[in-house]
């Protein structure tokens, strides 16, 4: 069994922490990943094509505990290594595409605070792409003898032709006035528009002397002068990553669910036919979401068209040029090098200390196998945390014997989570059984 090289001891005690609870670990995802080669080949494609001014939109769709959130993070990862810039938001009831009472200027808000570059991978990278362009502009206007504002205003001029890019080239100005002058509260605004974080234009207008604000309509057009803006500042590009799409799903309104498809179909129509520039969309979901003909994406015409897979895709065949993307299982062979991935990293790469020997992982599964069936590698998450957990047991009792403790670990199926319908308004919630 090939072995992982060495990780540091923070990262380790990372990961195991994460993937005890059942989440994804924000490190270290390059020390387990496996299988799926064909998926992860086809999203490096999409970010490359970012990469060259071109656009994409894909929809990564995975039951619960498949590891579609690994998957969307590991795509995060790559589009970073290769100069992207990344934001990432989970859907919530408060947190939508399309929405009037603020919900969708939380979801820009939250994603833009996720932000992310190679140097920032934690998130927090709106400051240092902000400045990086900046410097970039006062740099050009000294070798040229030039005024800043002059070199500025010459390279926002492609943004300026976006809707919104009046305003948000005024900010970024701004924020280069601050920068000048020494006025941490001008700069603090600026940053404060760009997050979207201003409820009121009047309260936008008395700091900064715009007269708009990034709000509900104005989510799509606002990543779309993201992506242009992240390119100017040297950067190949925007991947946007919206997780936990079936909460549009759950909407109970369904004036609500259409108003967010048809953002979404916009998104769609502009990614596939190339409008943007530099950027990328992946929407993460269940099955549910994509094909329930009653409340899921193919209840909306339009979008069942644009989604639909390929009629010659035959069991057996994968067809990755669509813009849906299935998850394929894990096989019983790649869940057990994951498993061994696992045992190294406990081990922080040294074989010498696994606290379990290759036999112990046949029997583990073997027992998993007797307890849940095949949805032991199939939809793994569970499988995991028990795995994780009974590592943990070893490491701290080493007197103990592997083979009493594997018979007794308890895992369970895991049938998702219970599902919240959001009621569209005051956002009560009514819960119900997927």
């Amino acid at each position: 069994m090939t072995e992982r090289t060495p990780i540091r001891l923070r990262d380790r005690d990372t990961i195991v922490q994460a993937l005890a609870a059942g989440v994804v670990p924000r490190v270290g995802l390059q020390h387990i990943q496996v299988g799926r080669m064909l998926e992860v080949s086809a999203l490096i494609k999409d970010i490359d094509r970012i990469a060259d001014g071109g656009s994409s939109c894909r929809f990564v769709i995975g039951e619960y505990g498949a590891g579609k959130t690994f998957f969307l993070s590991l795509v995060r990862l790559i589009a970073l290594e290769r100069r992207c810039v990344t934001i990432h938001a989970d859907l919530a009831p408060d947190r939508r595409i399309h929405a009037t009472g603020g919900q969708a200027r939380g979801l820009y808000a939250e994603a833009i605070r996720n932000m992310a570059t190679r140097t920032k991978p934690d998130g927090g990278a709106l400051p240092s792409v902000v400045e990086r362009f900046i410097s970039e502009c006062v740099k050009v206007a000294h070798a040229d003898n030039r005024p800043v504002e002059q070199v500025i205003d010459d390279r926002l001029a492609s943004i300026q032709e976006l809707v919104g890019g009046h305003d948000f080239s005024h900010v970024l100005k701004c924020y280069w006035q601050g920068s000048e002058a020494g006025n941490e509260a001008l700069k603090a605004s600026a940053l404060r528009w760009l997050r979207a974080e201003f409820p009121t234009k009047t309260e936008a207008r008395q700091a900064l002397g715009v007269r708009s604000i990034i709000d509900d309509a104005d989510v799509f057009d606002s990543l779309k002068l993201l992506a242009r803006f992240t390119r100017l500042a040297g950067y190949t590009g925007l991947l946007v990553v919206f997780d936990e799409m079936v909460n549009i799903y759950k909407l109970q309104s369904s004036q609500a669910r259409n108003q967010n498809f048809e953002q979404i179909l916009r998104m769609v129509n502009d990614m596939l036919q190339g409008n943007s520039e530099g950027l990328g969309f992946i929407f993460g979901g269940t099955p549910e979401f994509l094909m329930d003909s009653r409340r899921g994406l193919y209840s909306y015409e339009a979008l069942q068209s644009r989604l639909a897979e390929n009629q010659f895709a035959a069991p057996g065949l994968v067809d990755l040029s669509g813009p849906v993307v299935r998850l394929q299982n894990l096989s019983p062979e790649e869940f057990l090098i994951l498993l061994g991935n696992i045992r190294a990293i406990f081990a922080l790469g040294d074989p010498t200390k696994h606290l379990v020997p290759d036999e112990a992982l046949d029997v583990f599964m073997a027992h998993c196998s007797q307890r849940i069936g095949e949805a032991y590698f199939r939809t793994p998450r569970n499988t995991i945390k028990a795995f994780v957990q009974l590592l943990a047991i070893l490491e701290q009792n080493p007197a103990l014997d592997w083979r009493t403790l594997i018979g007794s670990v308890s895992v369970d199926d895991d049938p998702g989570e219970d599902v919240a319908t959001a009621v569209d308004g005051d956002d009560e919630l009514a819960t119900f059984e997927l």
